[in-house]
């Protein structure tokens, strides 16, 4: 996928939405878990991969949990243990990889362990550069989901892990030509969403003569930005995972007039298409 910029960011995503309808809910049964990944758009150019490999993922059970060490450790459920490797710069605009599917018991959970082995970039025609991941590997990566997941007897959730790559990867040297990048070193930063209570934001970016503008960066805002997508060759962006509420949203293009939309409101466990028509910048201008 094509993008452009100065640096990378990616998502990492774990995705959880619970499906009710007319299912008999019994917290006497397990529930079920389904983790997915998807990555944040960003933009990219130089960039041919960003991997990362998950050997462990655990998640706590907030009505078991008490204070001290040995009791919060113990209400840790691992949900999966062995070694998956993701490229995020292919899972974008709304796209994501399934990592897990599994039964677990009923009841409420507030946080995610991730342990990551290895991460690694690779430069478009150049080289790859391993990066070291800081204690993910051995203490995990804390992630709360907020609000809790609530997991019902009988029925399915799912998580979706936000994967900040542009906070995540940071360079060494100067991105502008290859030979000028030193490496990078790698600082997570990751959101964990309940997607019980999130929606998704999507539509297509398009100049006046209705021509699909490509690597237009669009961003989500309360107070300040949420997360950022970039439109993909037909003009198209998504952005899951945000929770319910009302956002800013804006667009930036070089050559184009920034676009501002005030009072955009997302639905839980629903879609919002928000459209978006950019005015090229005038000599004048």
């Amino acid at each position: 996928m094509k993008s452009r910029g100065f640096f990378i960011v990616a998502i990492l995503g774990l995705f959880l939405a619970l499906f009710s309808g007319c299912q008999e809910v019994s917290n006497d049964l397990p529930g079920r878990i389904v983790v997915k990944i998807t990555d944040a758009p960003f933009p990219i150019d130089l960039i041919e991969e960003a991997n990362v490999t998950i050997t462990k993922v655990e998640i706590r059970n907030e009505d078991e949990s008490e204070e001290g060490e040995e009791s919060e450790e113990s209400s840790f459920i691992t949900i999966f243990e062995g070694s998956e490797e993701f490229n995020l710069i292919e899972l974008r605009n709304g796209v994501m990889a399934e990592l897990i599917d599994m039964e677990i018991p009923a009841g409420n959970y507030n946080l995610i362990r991730i342990y990551v082995e290895n991460a690694s970039i690779a430069v478009k025609d150049y080289e790859t550069y391993s990066v070291k991941v800081p204690s993910g590997s051995q203490t995990g990566i804390k992630m709360f989901v907020k609000p809790s997941l609530k997991v019902a007897g009988g029925l399915t959730a799912e998580v979706l892990l936000d994967f900040n790559l542009d906070k995540s990867f940071v360079l060494k040297g100067n991105m502008e030509t290859p030979a000028g990048i030193k490496g990078f070193n790698f600082k997570p930063v990751i959101r964990a969403v309940n997607n019980t209570t999130a929606g998704v934001v999507q539509g297509l970016v398009t100049d006046t003569v209705d021509i699909p503008l490509v690597d237009v960066a669009v961003s989500v805002t309360q107070e300040e930005v949420v997360t950022t997508a970039y439109t993909d060759e037909e003009g198209f962006y998504a952005m899951p995972g945000l929770p319910a509420g009302m956002y800013t949203m804006s667009a930036e293009k070089e050559g184009y007039n920034p676009v501002t939309i005030e009072e955009v409101e997302v639905v839980e466990g629903n879609k919002t298409v928000q459209d978006i028509e950019m005015e090229p910048v005038t000599p004048e201008e």
